[in-house]
């Protein structure tokens, strides 16, 4: 019984049985409401016909009752065989009631020389047609004035001066205008079947025809979930499809170049891995391979194995930051730090590097800052930024920090005279194991993954950083980081 009722609530999720309901009901009520205002207007309108017409024949009818001084004798055959006539005709009953309220003719012979007093008998003396229709009985009711002048047309009271001599009373049956009603009805249900049949039809081909992109849209997104494909698709059937579509060929698109730069950041993390490794190999087998080495010899090639166990050390230590960058932002350290006293410190420290380069060092503070970040992360980010500045930099080259800040952001700015990046390049600097001039990667120390830890830092404090270069004139790094930080949870 619950898998019944859950296979239920997961029919009414589904978009298309949404549909084909919605386009029924919109198809049936409307045929539904339709039927019952042409029955409603074909009753009113009949009936209305039916009062004129009786009405016409009461007002000729009260001139002869005026005329043969019925009111005082009824015994004239003539309107008696009228009224028993006008009886019949419509299958109702005919009273005549004088002004004092008794019954001077009933054509069923029940309440002659009664007295009837009832608010339809009194407002016809007064001089108005009255008339009421029973649906539920199916009759009407009329109450004519019968007058000795010509009475105003219409309903309105005739003057208090002109009085009727007497009321006629007549309940007119409606059988024939509830036979008609009920063949308008059953032909209009034959049709209302017609258009529910034509409607279903319509709603299944319609939901159908509505699901269909989306369904194509599935099968895609199940194929390259199971692996099968990888080719972008088109669904064009309508503009929100054919926009779902562009957004999947985006991510698919995304999807590939991750996966390229993937196997890419894999394929050179083996090579830069293995190169050390291959050289240190090298070094030790021609150590092996020689007898009675002489010392000098010994310690220039164990030297040698040293550097490139540093180099196999950094591109571990740089491939465990960058993995760690990797991480949500909920890993840093949040605190108020002094920007200006921590760039200070970043500049003492490698102030002997550049010396040892004959590079000068400038520093620029704008306006005191403080900020909050994780402080070891920003080090890193200013770090390796000043350390690239130095290390493609030129003979009696410069370097220049500038620090700044508005209401929102602090801007760290490190300017150099260097070599400068290649306009083709400038968009790859990011990219993990990018060298821009591969020909001298083994001549400048490094690994390849400055910059890429670098922007991780700088992107998990909602950061931004932007390069400007002109080969051969130098280049200029802005990193901009908010004051506050925000987490996105």
């Amino acid at each position: 019984m619950l898998k019944l009722n859950f296979k239920k609530i997961n029919v009414l999720r589904s978009l298309k049985p949404r549909i084909f309901l919605i386009v029924l009901i919109v198809g049936l009520i409307p045929c539904m409401m339709m039927r019952s205002a042409i029955l409603q207007n074909y009753e009113t309108r009949a009936v209305s016909v039916r009062i004129s017409d009786v009405q016409a024949q009461l007002k000729i009818l009260t001139n002869h009752l005026i005329t043969y001084r019925y009111l005082q004798d009824n015994s004239s055959e003539v309107v008696n065989a009228e009224l028993d006539q006008l009886s019949n005709l419509y299958n109702g009953r005919v009273l005549i009631i004088n002004n004092d309220l008794k019954v001077v003719k009933d054509t069923y012979g029940i309440s002659e020389g009664k007295t009837i007093i009832s608010e339809e008998v009194i407002r016809s003396l007064k001089g108005e047609n009255v008339s009421q229709y029973d649906s539920t009985n199916g009759y009407i009711e009329m109450t004519i004035p019968i007058m000795d002048t010509l009475a105003p047309t219409g309903d309105d009271p005739v003057p208090e001066s002109i009085l009727a001599k007497g009321v006629m009373l007549i309940s007119v049956s409606t059988d024939n205008i509830s036979t008609t009603m009920g063949i308008l009805s059953r032909q209009a249900i034959v049709i209302e079947v017609i258009v529910a049949i034509v409607v279903f039809i319509a709603a299944g081909f319609i939901s159908y025809a509505l699901i269909r992109p989306f369904e194509k849209i599935t099968d895609a997104l199940s194929q390259v979930k199971e692996g099968y494909t990888n080719d972008p698709i088109s669904v064009t059937d309508c503009l929100e499809t054919e926009h779902i579509g562009d957004a999947f060929n985006k991510i698919l698109s995304r999807m590939k170049v991750l996966n390229d730069s993937r196997q890419e950041f894999v394929s050179n993390v083996s090579h830069e891995l293995k190169t050390p490794i291959t050289s240190i190999k090298v070094l030790a087998d021609s150590l092996r391979g020689q007898e009675n080495v002489p010392i000098e010899v010994y310690q220039e090639f164990m030297e040698d194995i040293a550097t490139e166990i540093d180099r196999e050390d950094k591109i571990i230590n740089d491939l465990l930051a960058l993995i760690k960058m990797d991480r949500t932002s909920t890993d840093l350290n949040i605190s108020q730090v002094d920007i200006n006293m921590l760039v200070e410190f970043i500049m003492r420290r490698l102030r002997p590097i550049a010396i040892k380069r004959d590079i000068e060092l400038v520093y620029e503070s704008i306006r005191p800052v403080t900020a909050a970040v994780d402080e070891v992360k920003i080090t890193l980010v200013i770090t390796n930024l000043l350390e690239n500045a130095i290390k493609y930099n030129k003979k009696h080259g410069w370097v220049k920090v500038t620090l700044d800040a508005d209401y929102q952001f602090f801007t760290v700015e490190v300017a150099d005279s260097g070599i400068g990046i290649p306009a083709d390049s400038i968009e790859h600097i990011y990219e993990r194991f990018y060298r821009v001039d591969k020909s001298h990667s083994k001549e400048i120390d490094g690994t390849g993954l400055g910059l890429a830890i670098t922007r991780s830092a700088i992107l998990m404090h909602r950061g931004s950083i932007k390069a400007v270069s002109e080969e051969g004139e130098g280049t200029t790094f802005t990193v901009k980081i908010p004051l506050t930080y925000i987490s996105v949870t």
